[in-house]
């Protein structure tokens, strides 16, 4: 079996891996590593919970302290481009465990912050630079980082960058890199405008995958909820209560549910937290804080947040909506059996969302297994039945409209007078004047 005393390493970074208690590397890493250290293009496939970040920031570690470049100042020489803060913040802290034998300096850089720390962290220049999209567009537009020193560039969750509408952004990036470079580009996922994509952006690449595109981790279990909209809350409830579980991850599709859902968990007595684009920087942190040092049980999230949260021993991940895009399915379940560990998925499905559900399904391969014994199957009518001699009125208090003509000023059926607005330098009405009333 392959060691990491077996890839070439340095041994300043073998002592950093083994105080980790890395001895065995991952699939990925046990690739991509090799082709990295020879100063390869290379494009990766592989799911979240992988050790995918290891495996690129380890050789680029080793390669940057064997070149040994000078740096000039706002200059950068590595350069990892990721969609999300949170994931933003989980790399830079790998790096800087990885590389405190060495004299290297990383930093980084993302929105929803103000500017001026980084900007004086930058001002010297940094080896790796892990930055998203925006942030670091705006930086490089105001002259803050200059990129004319860059040896190494990865493109990090590549189909998430362009689910989030980041594609513009990552052109004008990849514009202003040097022809002369090594380039890494890693998805989960790997449809055609990616494929694409990795196209412009690699030369002659090595391809590592160790995975399916797009397949789930098979050591997840996954099981499907049907049930009314309104039972969501009833259910969600009862399965924290009954299942055993550590700690568990909740997906919405908003951040105004993710927020509701947060509140009713709470008034049932569960301690928990939500996180989404419209908390603060420090709310998030404070959050998932929170959750990997089990003082909350449940966290709450948007897709936004579902590759940025690296939390090692996530229980349960619960779709409480199913997700628009069926790729983000993976993408949510693959928080939970990270490195190898078993873990379990739910999705709640209710009928306005059993379309999206045929598309996990299909994405996936094969039927994920129906949940019928909990006491929420199925769905109540979702229309009142027409001619239904039980139907209420929809406000009691209203009578039925009398036959007889009505009287004057008596309730809901009286007449009110209309009276036209006036038009200027025109009458009101025609006709006899009424005499001036007596004093």
């Amino acid at each position: 079996m392959t060691q990491f005393k077996d890839l070439n390493l340095s041994q300043a970074l073998l002592e950093t891996l083994k105080e980790k208690g890395y001895d065995t590397p991952t699939d990925i890493q046990r690739e991509a590593i090799p082709p990295i250290l020879k100063k390869r293009d290379l494009l990766g496939i592989a799911q979240t919970g992988t050790g995918k970040t290891a495996a690129f920031s380890i050789p680029i570690i080793e390669n940057l302290v064997e070149s040994d470049i000078k740096l000039m100042s706002k200059r950068v020489r590595a350069l990892i481009l990721t969609p999300t803060r949170e994931l933003a913040n989980q790399i830079n802290d790998n790096v800087e465990v990885y590389s405190k034998k060495t004299k290297l300096k990383s930093t980084v850089v993302f929105g929803g912050v103000g500017p001026l720390s980084q900007v004086r962290r930058l001002s010297t220049g940094v080896d790796i630079l892990i930055a998203t999209p925006g942030r670091l567009l705006d930086l490089m537009t105001k002259g803050h980082v200059k990129l004319d020193q860059l040896e190494i560039f990865v493109l990090d969750e590549a189909d998430r960058m362009l689910d989030m509408g980041f594609i513009r952004d990552i052109e004008r990036v990849i514009a202003k890199l040097p022809k002369k470079r090594q380039s890494l580009f890693f998805s989960a996922t790997m449809p055609k405008d990616i494929s694409n994509l990795a196209g412009s952006i690699l030369k002659d690449p090595i391809t590592v995958e160790v995975t399916p595109a797009s397949t789930p981790v098979e050591v997840i279990e996954q099981r499907a909820y049907h049930l009314d909209r309104s039972n969501k809350p009833l259910l969600l409830i009862d399965i924290l209560k009954s299942h055993e579980s550590e700690s568990v991850l909740v997906f919405t599709k908003t951040k105004y549910g993710a927020d509701r859902v947060a509140k009713h968990l709470d008034r049932a007595g569960f301690q928990c937290a939500s996180i989404h684009s419209n908390r603060s920087q420090g709310a998030r942190e404070k959050a998932l804080k929170a959750f990997r040092d089990r003082e909350i049980k449940v966290l709450v999230a948007t897709d936004i947040a579902a590759r940025g949260i690296d939390v090692d021993s996530v229980s349960h991940v619960i779709n409480y909506d199913v997700p628009l895009d069926a790729e983000s399915y993976v993408h949510r379940i693959g928080r939970t059996a990270r490195a190898g560990r078993e873990g379990s998925a739910m999705m709640f499905c209710d009928p306005s969302e059993l379309k999206y559900f045929k598309a996990v399904e299909k994405l996936v391969g094969y039927k994920i297994q129906e949940v019928k014994d909990h006491p929420f199957f199925g769905a109540p009518p979702r229309v009142a039945p027409v001619n239904n001699p039980a139907k209420k009125l929809q406000n009691p208090n209203l009578k039925k409209k009398s036959k007889g003509k009505p009287k004057q000023g008596s309730g809901h059926n009286s007449k009110k007078k209309v009276v036209k607005p006036s038009t200027p330098n025109k009458k009101r009405f025609s006709g006899k004047k009424k005499a001036p009333a007596k004093s």
